[in-house]
């Protein structure tokens, strides 16, 4: 049965700004996610708490974490690489931590520059930093739907990496189709058994658009009874060290198909609407999503004025015939 109240988790803050060239002013960060806690998301990604030097568009994550406007009901979740950046992030009252970590041999070396069991071993550090207080750990396993590199990835494999996690205690899991490699049956099938297998974590998928296929993929998610979502608003992100690599799955896409469709998504579609218009006067270029260009379903567009003056030339009968 599908689950009918989904949560929506808006990573564009921190997933989508950092493919970013140029630096997104403070101010303007700190009004975007104002914006956005009032939208009705679950959680917020704000974030990162990476080395200045590595990520410089996110240079400010202090900063903009001391000028938000907290709101109830919403999670503000930073990513946090290692120990000095867990120590950063908890000085700053967040709500959870998000931890990434690829299972993929060749694209966690090219993107974290070291091996699985290394990157392990210095989130088992970071765990133990944020300990057992207010603050969550979530971890995003990145490439469990496929590598640029390396192909398709085992599911006892990202199995065995979900497993070392959940023993550590965290809260909660992510999934992502990284570089967009991801299709429904395969999504589906690796939903199921996770699910299966972990019930007790909060599990989340995080879908890439690159090959057209995300909402789609978030469907087969739904159909195997996943209920959290990543979705990017604009669709702006992608990854720095994954060749390939596109756009999130837009928000505001994604939530108007699953309201349409009834489920409970918690978004004023309205309000995450208002601000994907901020979107291109920020990153100074378009956006990839589609309904901020066509507008949803049911935004009507007027009558034409040339239809009135035609309907008064055509005899009654003729316009029984166009009109039935």
């Amino acid at each position: 049965m599908h689950p009918q109240r989904l949560y929506l988790q808006e990573v564009a803050p921190r997933d989508g700004f950092q493919n970013e060239a140029r630096f997104i002013d403070t101010a303007d960060k700190i009004a975007l996610v104002d914006a956005l806690g009032l939208c009705g998301y679950a959680k917020i990604e704000v974030t990162s708490f990476t080395s200045p030097k590595a990520i410089p568009v996110l240079r400010d994550a202090e900063a903009l974490m001391a000028g938000i406007q907290r709101r109830p009901g919403v999670e503000y979740t930073v990513l946090v690489p290692n120990v000095r950046g867990a120590e950063r992030a908890l000085a700053c009252a967040i709500d959870e931590a998000n931890l990434v970590m690829s299972v993929s041999e060749a694209h966690n070396r090219s993107n974290l520059r070291m091996s699985r069991e290394q990157s392990f071993s210095q989130l088992c550090e970071v765990v133990q930093v944020i300990g057992a207080g207010p603050v969550a750990v979530n971890v995003s396993l990145s490439t469990v739907f496929g590598c640029p590199m390396q192909g398709d990835i085992e599911i006892d494999e990202v199995l065995r990496w979900v497993e070392r996690f959940a023993r550590l205690g965290v809260r909660g899991v992510t999934l992502c189709d990284t570089t967009g490699m991801a299709y429904p049956s395969q999504v589906e099938a690796l939903c199921r058994v996770v699910r299966e297998r972990f019930s007790d974590l909060q599990l989340t998928l995080h879908f890439h658009n690159t090959r057209g296929m995300a909402q789609a993929n978030a469907l087969a998610a739904i159909a195997a009874g996943i209920d959290r979502f990543d979705a990017s608003l604009g669709g702006l992100g992608g990854c720095p060290y994954a060749p390939g690599a596109s756009g999130n799955v837009c928000t505001e896409d994604l939530a108007h198909m699953l309201q349409l469709m009834g489920f409970d998504t918690g978004l004023d579609l309205d309000r995450v609407l208002a601000a994907a218009a901020r979107l291109p006067g920020l990153v100074g270029h378009e956006v990839p999503s589609q309904i901020l260009k066509a507008g949803k379903r049911l935004d009507l567009h007027p009558i034409p004025a040339h239809v009135a003056s035609l309907d008064k030339q055509l005899p009654s009968n003729r316009l029984q015939e166009l009109n039935p």
